[in-house]
């Protein structure tokens, strides 16, 4: 069958004129092909008009009568069966492309697709609806398969168009089984993530009430609504709460959130005996059908009803049987419904005897898995089958109702449906296999992680994974952005991977993951969080005793100890990486050691030693065949020459580090080199050092990383007020100043400081500058930034040389005395 290459008109029309051609080449009427497909032929009669949808097994019976292949028609019976679906998924950490002047910018919307059966619920609905009209948050609570989340989502879809600005979802994990719940810390992180609010905001270090407010505050100017899901209790709950403004939040719990008094609660029952027999005739595609199976067979129907005890997600479970067999009964389905422990493990039992012994290995498997949802990638390597298969397989178990798909690509396991899987495998599966299993998942993610931080825009000079095995299939990561939305998908599930492989006790993985996920902790998530990680990296790696594993450990730690502000202890990690990097000989480890170790010391206040630094790195890079790592190390040479005034040499090294083509502008040796070859010739050739500084800005604004966008804004203002331009060169700091005012890290403002503090005074405002200058010697020594010390001191004399020449002296004199002792010939 051709396959369906049709988008622009209805669905439902194109899948229904499917059909018919199905009809034709059949040769048979209504009532002979409805007879020979298993159908009713009222049924049929409506899939063919466009009416009704038909599910999906009806398609393939009809298919298969012609001997023709039903997969082609999948795609066109998805966008029939879900026409509004949810807008694809978009990343904090890619922004979507600007809309035109005036237009409205597309809202971020997470929500699990509404259900196109969603029966019954009106009371509770419209309280939802009314109540989060005055008091902004609605709780929903009921016991397990009742069927809250999908009121809630239903509501929340609902409100979207009320609610324009954000649709979010997080599932907060309060009764999944082997999962513990979600962390306030982490669901406000997620929270703020999915708001598209960068790093930079977000407080990196004090408790939960920080970040907290800062939710509060993003949510203060939106009109968002936000479904917190399966809560364990008030506590976790309340610091996810809005605060003012006109955002609302749905909260589903099993339990009554009594600790919320001023949250209203809706309660839910079973559905009604009408409800629960609309919902089985709905769901299992016979609806007003008197022709149908449950109209024929009233007594087993009810008996269906009885047996699912009228909760929801048991009569989907049953439907999905029916619906897959149009030769059975009613009757056959009360005979294959075993009774269980409880209502839904009659429907359930019956569900997970239906699968073939593959799928019924996969689906027990699926209890394994660390993290919230999963792709068909993370199904391969579970059940270790070829990716075809494990698409297959979920499909197959999608139709089912076994799992659930709140996104595209994306799938999950109900509570209930875990907690089942989970306790299936243990039984049915040898301690062994469950073990295997769960290596080839975590094996995945630390080849996935690797192969996306490959794509980052970065110098990633990590070696291979030495993990047990590669996945015969990853992900593609063609570009950055591809790179940077996987990880934002996965965020949650690769920090629920590092706690399983702890739990596990699987070294390798817990030493590997951090190191590949450095890169974009670094940019998306700040620091915090990545000295956990790595704190608990290097524990690992010193089990396993391997000298470059336990080499690196301590890089990576030093280096996110340096990026946090904490100068002592990044010396103290890389002086114990030292003397592993070299008895492991890997030149790679030692040439990144080495940069890290130039930063550091030049913040230090040490002027010889980083240049030495940033040259051996340079040498090591060349002799281990990586020009990218050697341009990098040019680079950083380039701009410690221009601080020292060198301005040749600086503008010569940069453009050496330019010379190395790079497929991203936003590379940081590029950036380093363009901000330092414009500064460098602000004096000799202003026009050329203004388009090599704006083009830096350019790149770093469409990289979107504000650290970098605040650090061109500060260096164009140093190079304006070079070319004597203070006004314009003043409008460049506040521009940066206005960015750096958003960063919850407050040591990144040293970097800035002395400089903007120069061009004030150059700009007759020496107030202003004296007031910057004191703020850097606050700041600097809490830092053990020696540097940025000397430079307040000297920033402060040269206002006050004027005025105060005695001041003066004293502080260009303290200044001096902050500082290391040089070496000869510096």
């Amino acid at each position: 069958m051709e396959q369906d290459r049709t988008g622009g008109g209805d669905p439902r029309e194109e899948l229904a004129a499917r059909l018919r051609l199905l009809q034709e080449l059949s040769q048979r009427g209504v009532r002979a092909l409805a007879r020979d497909a298993g159908l009713s032929s009222s049924s049929l009669s409506r899939y063919l008009s466009g009416r009704t949808v038909p599910p999906w097994p009806a398609v393939i019976a009809l298919c298969r009568l012609v001997q023709r292949d039903p997969r082609p028609l999948r795609p066109l019976w998805e966008r029939a069966s879900h026409p509004l679906p949810a807008p694809p998924k978009t990343s904090r950490q890619v922004p979507p492309p600007s809309p035109p002047a005036g237009a409205p910018r597309p809202s971020r919307n997470d929500l699990p697709r509404d259900l196109p059966d969603f029966t019954g619920r009106e009371a509770q609905l419209a309280a939802v609806l009314d109540g989060v009209t005055g008091d902004r948050v609605i709780a929903v609570d009921g016991m397990a398969g009742v069927g809250k989340t999908c009121l809630a989502v239903h509501a929340a879809h609902r409100l979207a168009a009320d609610y324009p600005d954000a649709q979010l979802y997080l599932d907060l994990h309060g009764f999944t089984e082997g999962r513990r719940p979600l962390d306030p810390d982490r669901a406000l992180r997620t929270l703020l993530a999915a708001l598209d609010v960068p790093s930079e905001k977000v407080p990196q270090d004090g408790g939960v009430e920080e970040l907290a407010a800062c939710w509060r505050s993003e949510l203060a100017h939106r009109r968002a609504v936000v479904v917190l899901d399966n809560a364990a209790d008030a506590d976790q709950v309340r610091p996810l709460l809005p605060g003012a403004g006109s955002s609302v939040t749905l909260i589903t719990s099993r339990n009554r959130l009594l600790g919320l008094d001023e949250v209203p609660p809706v309660s839910l029952d079973v559905l009604t005996e009408r409800e629960s027999a609309e919902l089985l005739a709905r769901a299992s595609g016979e609806t007003d059908d008197r022709e149908g199976r449950l109209a024929r067979d009233p007594g087993s129907t009810a008996e269906v009803l009885r047996l699912c005890g009228r909760l929801p997600l048991a009569l989907r479970l049953a439907a999905a049987r029916l619906r897959h067999r149009p030769g059975w009964t009613v009757g056959i389905l009360v005979e294959r419904m075993a009774e269980g422990a409880s209502e839904f493990d009659t429907a359930f039992a019956m569900s997970v005897r239906q699968l073939d012994r593959a799928k019924a290995r996969l689906f027990r498997l699926l209890g394994l898995l660390p993290g919230s949802s999963f792709d068909e990638h993370v199904a391969a390597a579970l059940a270790d089958v070829p990716l075809r298969s494990a698409r297959a397989m979920l499909e197959d178990l999608l139709d089912a109702h076994l799992v659930q798909q709140p996104a595209p690509g994306r799938y999950r396991l109900h509570d209930l449906v875990h907690q089942h899987a989970r306790r299936a495998t243990t039984e049915q599966d040898s301690p062994a296999d469950r073990d295997r299993a769960l290596t080839r998942v975590l094996d995945y993610y630390v080849h996935a992680a690797a192969a996306a931080d490959a794509a980052m825009p970065f110098l990633s000079l990590s070696r291979e994974p030495t993990v047990d095995r590669p996945p015969t299939e990853l992900p593609a990561f063609p570009d950055k952005m591809a790179a940077l939305i996987w990880f934002g998908t996965e965020y949650l599930n690769l920090l629920a991977a590092f706690e399983a492989a702890e739990e596990a006790g699987t070294d390798r993985h817990l030493c590997e993951l951090p190191r590949f996920m450095r890169t974009y902790f670094a940019r998306r998530c700040g620091t915090t969080m990545l000295n956990g990680l790595f704190e608990r990296s290097l524990a690992a790696a010193q089990r396993l005793a391997e000298p470059l594993q336990l080499a690196e450990a301590h890089s990576d730690l030093g280096f996110a100890r340096y990026n946090a502000g904490r100068m002592t202890e990044a010396a103290d990690a890389f002086e114990a990486a030292a003397p592993l990097v070299l008895r492991a000989g890997d030149l790679r480890a030692e040439a990144e050691l080495a940069m890290r170790r130039g930063y550091l010391r030049w913040d230090e206040g040490y002027v010889e030693e980083p240049l030495d630094l940033f040259r051996l790195a340079g040498k090591l890079y060349a002799d281990a065949g990586c020009p990218m790592g050697t341009a990098h190390a040019t680079a950083y040479e380039a701009w410690a020459l221009l601080q020292l005034g060198h301005r040749e040499e600086a503008a010569r090294l940069a453009r050496t580090a330019l010379e190395l083509p790079h497929a991203d502008g936003a590379w940081p040796p590029t950036l380093t080199a363009l901000i330092t070859l414009g500064v460098a010739i602000a004096d000799d050739d202003p026009d050329e050092a203004a388009e090599h500084l704006h083009r830096a800005l350019a790149l770093a604004r469409e990289d979107g990383h504000k650290h970098n966008e605040a650090w061109c804004l500060n260096c164009l203002g140093v190079a304006l007020r070079r070319m004597g331009r203070h006004e314009e060169a003043l409008a460049r700091h506040e521009q940066a100043f206005a960015l750096l005012d958003e960063l919850f890290e407050e040591h990144w403002k040293i970097h800035f400081l002395s400089a903007y503090g120069e061009t004030c005074r150059l700009a007759g405002r020496p107030d202003e500058a004296l007031r910057l200058h004191r703020q850097a010697l606050e700041l600097a020594p809490r830092l053990g930034h020696r540097q940025a010390e000397a430079l307040a001191h000297e920033g402060i004399a040269a206002v006050l040389d004027e005025t105060d020449p005695t001041a003066a002296a004293e502080h260009r004199a303290a200044g001096r005395a902050v500082l290391p002792v040089p070496g000869p010939g510096v």
